[in-house]
């Protein structure tokens, strides 16, 4: 054997003992087209809530899209932490996801004092799936009972009334919890704070008349309010919902002791930190172009929800935002977790 045959040979060894490596060191991701077997979407909260609605909503999408099957997974408890902390802990392979919410994501890094997970560096931002308001509701017989017809006379009895009325929430520190909080400290009424495993059972008991008011996300309300066992008196936006033009926003209908106010929600896709990026770009890739099609905006906009699909930067900074921001209503509105 001649030294150009001997080099020869010991290139290929060489190569193929760096292909080995390589091999061996290639992330999970990397050994087969993600994905390969189903994943898992963890709602933070119980089922017929809005995260639960709008996660049930991508689902089918993505598993079209992505030829797998996509399995929402109801993690329900303490405001959305456990199902939140249950992806944090989760391996980063893209086969966990979270439909993250302003409470999990937003409200309960300042509620909380001492957080399983952290927010912010156990978690990477995928896309925002949806803003949405709040609406101020009552069940229709206990307004007509109390002859309260709007926001004006729901302060009137709740001031002169003190601890009569119970609040409904889907927990201890969700936006729906904390929109009340607001609504309490700038109007200095009183209502004794109920909170629920998710807004499906707080409706429940709304439209059975166990709870007297409740500041739910619109989409899961929206079924209640149409067939007439609930009463909107105003959304909790800045500006009037297209989905119900006609009920004031609490700003309008609250004065000026109400001068500001507004708590709207927002859900959106997080995976665990580390996630590969090829894998976090497809999933946002695929969700905006669901949301972008004229039958999944007009199915979402009639429930009172406004869809994005933003990118994953962009959903990082509103999430930073929407820290700022609810550390500020938490520490003025004096709220805490019961």
């Amino acid at each position: 054997m001649n030294f150009s045959t001997r080099r020869s040979r010991r290139a290929v060894l060489s190569a193929t003992a760096a292909g080995a490596l390589l091999l061996l060191s290639a992330p999970t991701w990397a050994q087969g087209a993600w994905p390969n077997k189903p994943v898992r979407i963890v709602v933070p909260f119980a089922a017929g809530g809005t995260t639960d609605i709008l996660a049930r909503a991508m689902a089918p999408e993505l598993s079209k899209a992505l030829g797998q099957q996509f399995i929402v997974d109801n993690r329900a408890g303490a405001g959305g932490n456990v199902g939140s902390d249950i992806v944090a802990k989760a391996p980063n392979d893209g086969y966990t996801l979270l439909m993250g919410t302003v409470g999990t994501h937003g409200i309960n890094r300042a509620l909380y004092p001492k957080l399983p997970f952290d927010p912010i560096k156990d978690f990477v931002p995928i896309t925002l799936v949806a803003a949405v308001p709040n609406v101020m509701e009552m069940n229709t017989d206990k307004a007509k009972e109390l002859n309260i017809h709007n926001v004006q006379d729901f302060i009137k009895y709740a001031k002169a009334n003190p601890g009569k009325l119970n609040m409904a929430s889907s927990g201890s520190g969700t936006s729906i919890h904390l929109a009340g909080e607001l609504f309490k400290s700038m109007t200095g009424s009183f209502m004794t704070h109920i909170p629920y495993k998710g807004s499906g059972p707080a409706l429940m008991d709304m439209v059975g008349g166990n709870a007297d008011v409740m500041f739910d996300n619109l989409p899961s309300s929206m079924q209640q309010i149409k067939g007439g066992k609930l009463v909107a008196l105003a959304v909790t936006s800045s500006k009037r919902s297209p989905a119900l033009p006609n009920v004031p926003t609490v700003e309008e209908a609250g004065g000026p002791q109400l001068k500001g106010f507004e708590a709207s929600s927002w859900f959106g896709l997080l995976a665990p930190a580390g996630t590969p990026p090829e894998i976090v770009n497809r999933i946002q890739q695929e969700v905006a172009k669901s949301l972008g099609t004229p039958a999944m905006q007009e199915k979402l906009l009639a429930q009172g929800a406004i869809p994005s699909g933003n990118s994953p930067a962009e959903f990082t900074k509103h999430i930073e935002r929407e820290h700022a921001k609810w550390a500020k209503v938490v520490k003025d509105s004096g709220a805490k977790v019961d």
